[in-house]
């Protein structure tokens, strides 16, 4: 017996669970993609048939011998006299929570038929194995499986690996876009710079693009503005109110501007005194606070309006955000009058606690309101 087969059996024997499912989990559903496989698939011949298709269909993917692990520990299980099934289940290509969503509802489809108290999860990764809290919500699981490719060491197989990851670089446009497209753009920019005789002033843009660069990268700006560009009427209410938002949010400026009394302007010339007047920033503040608050709440009812059109289960934090806006209105607002009119700062909690309760009571309500529809749809399901 082999150390992982016997790490099971010690995982299984100190639980008191009987009746077991091995769960092979493929979080971005590389069974469905490839190999046109719906899931969940389940009982041992089906799995073996899927995992037998998914290697054909690619030979160096490690979800076809995540498969075939399943299944050896569901027959060591058998052969321990345990009840067990064996299943695979799937998210979606683009992972997240609508993967993670589709795996509890195919694990909750699975239970319907074959009624376990443990699971065995197997996967080839981290990735896959936080979808383990999600499982552990249905059915304890009792052991954990990771799959590791045993692979040559050699220098070829090091130059094999080397060559397909620069070949991912160039080709796969979800890596050639970073690691090819910002260095062209700044080698570019350089040369053309280079030509013109422009060299010193061009350090400062190139370190520019290139901050920018890791900025939307790190931050997965692109990824989030490709979901809110999407041609769909969610994506163009999205895009619209993002866009009214932002030139709201722009426009709050010139109005807190307008705001200040020129006679302070001209009393205090210079930036870093007008700054740090409390009169002045009340005035800027006051003027700017209106359109800025609309601005921010035109993206926000965006995404609220986007969300309950596609029908996403987000309606709720969407709200509050909505309502937390117009809590925190008057706080902010008693705030300017304080630094303009120089009221009593006592006169800020009022406010404070009035939009603490209404955002307090707000959120119990309505997370009230959730758990009753999903006790209701556990009801009915």
């Amino acid at each position: 017996m082999s150390q992982r087969s016997g790490k099971v059996e010690n995982d299984v024997s100190a639980s008191t669970a009987n009746k077991l499912l091995v769960i092979c989990i493929d979080r971005d559903n590389d069974v469905g993609e490839k190999a046109g496989i719906v899931t969940p698939v389940v009982g041992r011949d089906a799995c073996l048939e899927a995992a037998q298709r998914l290697a054909l269909e690619d030979p160096e993917d490690a979800d076809s011998n995540s498969i075939f692990a399943a299944i050896k520990t569901y027959e060591d299980l058998i052969s321990k006299g345990y009840k067990v099934e064996v299943i695979t289940v799937a998210g979606v290509k683009n992972r997240g929570v609508q993967a993670d969503e589709k795996i509890l509802a195919e694990t909750r489809q699975v239970l319907e038929k074959f009624a376990a108290n443990g699971a065995v999860i197997v996967s080839d990764g981290e990735d896959d194995e936080s979808v383990i809290p999600v499982i552990q919500n249905v059915l304890p699981v009792v052991s954990v499986q990771r799959v590791v490719m045993k692979v040559s060491r050699s220098v070829e197989y090091s130059y094999a690996v080397f060559g397909k990851y620069l070949k991912m670089i160039a080709y796969d446009s979800r890596y050639s876009k970073f690691f090819l497209g910002v260095p062209g753009i700044l080698l570019l920019i350089g040369g053309i710079a280079t030509i013109f005789d422009y060299t010193a002033e061009i350090f400062a843009v190139l370190v520019s693009i290139l901050g920018g660069a890791f900025l939307i990268r790190a931050f997965d700006i692109d990824r989030a503005w490709a979901n809110w560009s999407k041609p769909t009427p969610m994506g163009f209410i999205r895009i619209f109110t993002m866009i009214a938002g932002i030139l709201l949010i722009l426009s709050s400026v010139p109005a807190g501007m307008s705001a200040v009394d020129s006679k302070l302007i001209e009393d205090n010339p210079e930036l870093i005194t007008m700054i740090t007047d409390k009169v002045i920033v009340g005035q800027f503040v006051a003027g700017a606070l209106p359109i800025l608050w609309i601005g921010m709440g035109a993206i926000v009812a965006g995404i609220l309006l986007s969300n309950w059109i596609g029908g996403i289960p987000r309606q709720i934090s969407d709200i509050l955000r909505i309502i937390v806006l117009a809590a925190l209105y008057p706080t902010i607002a008693q705030f300017t009058n304080i630094m303009i009119y120089d009221e009593e700062s006592l006169t800020l909690i009022p406010p404070v606690l009035g939009g603490l309760a209404v955002t307090l009571i707000s959120a119990t309500i309505l997370f009230k309101k959730y758990k009753k529809h999903k006790d209701q749809e556990m009801v009915s399901d």
